[in-house]
């Protein structure tokens, strides 16, 4: 038994085509995870049309190739431009960015590529060896939880604040109110239209992200056109050991947190890594730099997580038929084309596609390792072009990726208005970043919420009971709490009187 599960483990490693098939699509998804607006979920999508009548192996072979790089590839851009090239780079860029403009992405770019790696590997360990019990906890989440959770992420709004709490709350309310244009979900009412049939279909979350973060900045490095570019030192992009096992602590913890966010249906790596980022700014006393101007450790926490959200979106597909993300829901459309069964009988019927499939992941995480950290110093000259050159790639880069998400006009006109209020914000001091938290949090926190609420027949007082009653619950409200009590100034207001009284 165990030398067939092995068998299947190692077919890609072993058949020349599905190894190449593999590292083909691992170089591609990287490229296309870079694009700002050319998603993963869009290139897995764009596959199961030309893969269709393949040989099933060759066709999943080639997607989890993409899948793996695409979901790194975003923080290529994120580093570089201060432009996630995907949503779970959005944490990425708080502290890739400001190491990029002191030089260092190509520093920035190899401690990515290397925990992505460590949290990818992690990810499918967990996948491999406990998909069962995981994917049992996650269907223990109801949707009070999920709210616990989505209140949690939006809590992370203190550390991307900046210096005024209040211009982040404001930003992250605004960011609230834009991911819930369109039609309701469960009324299928229009919500904030303005009785636009053009609204109805929402604001697509990744334009907001591109306009607020890609067109806002360029318009930004307006005002610096005189600066000479940074000359980045790429001398020494592969970290050395001793870097890798000081962050290796730090990123077996957000791994974690990562493969657990991943595993909770409809959940992501774009939320796993903001709450990955939100631990290691609570979590590390004694920082490289402070938080937001150039922290490694603000690079190892998201980049550790996002990639280990893989092995964890994995987990509900292949053992209950539940997509963990978007990616995987296509993927579950492409194993009901080529006639399998995602879920339980897939595990019965077809346990070794189950290895299979674990061996792609392991196989691709290596070739990751491969092609991550090549290329890199041509990557990293991107930065260094005359800002004359450099602004205008950059918003052509933006409308390029907001047109390619629905191929719609519209889009790009909120990508462009997106850009330049969320240039006039930070020209005011304003910060971008809980803006598009709100985006992502809000329609969870609302669609979780209301069906909290309808399943104890919209009694608060049952809400109550339900946060206190239910272990995962009582957890995840005592986290809530100790979150909030931390962000008041009680301590301050304390040492404040104690001095007081001293005096």
């Amino acid at each position: 038994m165990t030398e067939s599960f092995l068998s299947y483990f190692l077919m890609s490693w072993t058949d020349p085509s599905l190894l190449a098939l593999t590292a083909l699509g691992t170089l591609a998804g990287i490229y296309i995870g870079a694009i700002p607006g050319l998603s993963v979920t869009m290139a897995v999508s764009i596959l199961i049309s030309f893969t269709f009548s393949w040989d099933v192996n060759n066709a999943l072979a080639l997607m989890v190739g993409v899948y793996i790089g695409g979901v790194y590839g975003g923080s290529r851009s994120a580093i570089l431009l201060n432009i996630p090239g995907a949503p779970s780079a959005i944490a990425t860029t708080f502290d890739g960015f400001p190491l990029a403009k002191q030089g260092l992405a190509g520093q920035a770019i190899g401690i990515t590529t290397v925990v992505s790696v460590i949290g990818g590997f992690v990810g499918i360990l967990v996948l491999a060896v406990g998909a069962p019990l995981v994917s049992e906890m996650a269907l223990l989440f109801g949707p009070r939880d999920y709210l616990l959770l989505a209140i949690m992420g939006l809590l992370l709004v203190t550390g991307l604040s900046g210096e005024s709490m209040a211009k982040g709350i404001f930003c992250a309310a605004l960011g609230v109110c834009i991911g819930l244009v369109g039609m309701d979900p469960m009324t299928a009412e229009g919500r904030f239209t303005f009785d636009s049939v053009t609204l109805l279909g929402g604001i697509p979350y990744v334009v907001a992200m591109i306009g607020f973060f890609g067109v806002s900045e360029a318009l930004c490095q307006l005002h610096h056109l005189g600066l000479k570019p940074v000359k980045q030192d790429v001398s020494k992009i592969i970290p050395s050991w001793k870097v890798v096992l000081k962050y290796l602590p730090l990123s077996l913890r957000t791994s974690s947190i990562g493969v657990f966010i991943g595993a909770l249906p409809g959940t992501g790596g774009d939320i796993a890594s903001l709450m990955a980022y939100d631990h290691a700014k609570r979590s590390v006393k004694n920082p490289s730099k402070p938080f937001g101007e150039g922290a490694y450790e603000g690079l190892v926490a998201p980049e550790s997580a996002n990639n280990a959200a893989v092995g964890g979106a994995y987990i509900p597909m292949l053992t209950l038929g539940i997509p963990g993300d978007a990616v995987t829901a296509v993927f579950i459309g492409a194993l009901y084309i080529h006639g399998l069964n995602p879920g339980p009988m897939l595990m019965i019927e077809t346990p070794h596609l189950f290895w299979f499939i674990v061996g792609g992941l392991a196989l691709a995480n290596l070739f990751l390792l491969v092609f991550g950290l090549t290329g890199i110093k041509v990557f990293a000259k991107l930065v260094e072009l005359p800002k004359g050159i450099l602004l205008p790639l950059i918003i052509i880069l933006s409308v390029v990726g907001a047109y390619a998400i629905n191929n719609s006009i519209v889009d790009v006109f909120w990508l462009l208005g997106f850009g330049v209020f969320g240039y006039f914000l930070k020209m005011a001091g304003f910060q971008v970043g809980p803006i598009i938290l709100g985006v992502i949090l809000g329609p969870l926190m609302d669609m979780s919420y209301r069906r909290a609420m309808l399943s104890v027949g919209d009694s608060p007082a049952g809400l109550l009971w339900d946060l206190v009653s239910n272990p995962i619950s009582l957890v995840l409200s005592l986290v809530v709490l100790a979150l909030i009590l931390r962000q008041l100034p009680l301590r301050r207001l304390c040492k404040g009187r104690c001095a007081r009284q001293a005096a």
